[in-house]
């Protein structure tokens, strides 16, 4: 490919979902002089092989990805337990215990008397 080529064709991404309610998914890549020539190859190239209700063409130079150094702060922080269920075990057992209790004569008895005052 001579430089003059690479300028010519420009890289896109093709995004499609096949029902209204479906979320988009990337579904290949293409290589086009602009970008209404890249949605008629994605619909020829696509279209025909599956049921589609959209599809979006993004040129790849104006998509972002994150740096390296940027993707470190996805990583998780160790000290998050209480983000996770296991930190809560003993609810469990106390939950049971709640569920299991007996309900005693006086108890029940005591529910009904806020009515004999009124």
């Amino acid at each position: 490919m001579e430089p003059s080529d690479k300028t010519f064709y420009q890289e896109y991404e093709v995004f499609s979902k096949r029902t209204p309610n479906a979320a988009f998914q990337h579904q290949f890549s293409l290589l086009a002089p602009n970008a209404d020539m890249a949605l008629i190859m994605a619909q020829e190239n696509f279209m025909r092989r599956e049921p589609v209700v959209d599809i979006w063409i993004v040129k790849r130079s104006d998509i972002r990805g994150m740096s390296p150094d940027e993707k470190l702060i996805l990583q998780r922080l160790d000290n998050k337990d209480y983000r996770t269920t296991k930190g809560y075990g003993y609810l469990r057992k106390k939950w049971r215990q709640y569920e299991q209790k007996m309900l005693d004569e006086n108890e029940i008895m005591s529910w009904g008397g806020d009515q004999k005052n009124e």
